[in-house]
């Protein structure tokens, strides 16, 4: 995940938390495209519906201006039948927070508003908050920028380079990123675009999604990779429209 935090004196224009995000899951693992599918608890809220749990790896308020995305960490609890983390997302993205220690495996979960961004961080330990500085950063399965994770040590200095973007695609230059960043094969460690499987994971990245957060409110736009591992320039769209009663 790419996530970029304006100055606190940025030009008005320019006042936009922006990020791009890549889900790694299991092909198998059925899932529903960026959308409105919690009418009963959460009508406010649009996201990726992981449809075996019901919980979201995405999720966001776009009235209220705030987004949620979720990565896994490597830590496990004891707990042989742990809670699904995806329902973590949808309560923080409905502005919840949780009083006990999550009964989920280990996460960051990176909680996007207008006023910044926070970085929630479980090791099936202990729980950890701090805000995400400005500038431009890079998060996966481990810490901030983290130089030991080869994906972030290899490309952080390409997305802190790209351009600014000119008109409303404000995304493209990172998307540029990744079109370099797929010469690699999918396999590679530092590959971005990733086939978890020789990792000992069934994991494969499968759909892209990009967000802008600011004082307006939350632009959501959602994209799915032609093949799983393949990366292809995607065509970003907008939720599915909530169907009439």
């Amino acid at each position: 995940m790419v996530i970029r935090v304006p100055e606190p004196d940025a030009p008005a224009h320019d006042r936009a938390v922006r990020l791009l995000a890549i889900r790694d899951e299991d092909p198998q693992r059925p899932w529903r495209p960026l959308g409105p599918w919690w009418p009963q608890t959460h009508p406010a809220l649009v996201g990726v519906q992981d449809v075996r749990a019901g919980g979201a790896w995405l999720a966001a308020d776009v009235d209220a201006g705030r987004v949620v995305v979720l990565l896994n960490r490597a830590e496990t609890l004891a707990d042989p039948s742990p809670a699904s983390r995806g329902g973590l997302v949808l309560a923080r993205a409905a502005g919840r927070r949780w009083t006990r220690p999550p009964r989920t495996h280990g996460f960051n979960l990176v909680d996007v508003a207008a006023r910044g961004a926070r970085l929630l961080q479980w090791n099936g330990i202990a729980e950890r908050e701090t805000a995400i500085p400005p500038g431009t950063h890079m998060i996966a399965h481990d810490e901030l920028d983290d130089p030991a994770t080869p994906r972030i040590a290899g490309w952080l200095d390409a997305f802190r380079s790209a351009p600014p973007a000119a008109g409303d695609a404000w995304w493209e230059p990172w998307l540029d990123v990744l079109d370099t960043s797929a010469g690699l094969a999918a396999t590679d460690d530092e590959a971005i675009v990733r086939d978890n499987r020789p990792h000992g994971y069934p994991t494969q990245s499968l759909l892209v999604c990009v967000a802008s957060v600011d004082a307006d409110g939350a632009d959501v736009l959602y994209g799915e990779l032609p093949a799983p591992a393949a990366w292809a320039r995607v065509r970003l769209r907008p939720p599915e429209r909530r169907l009439s009663p």
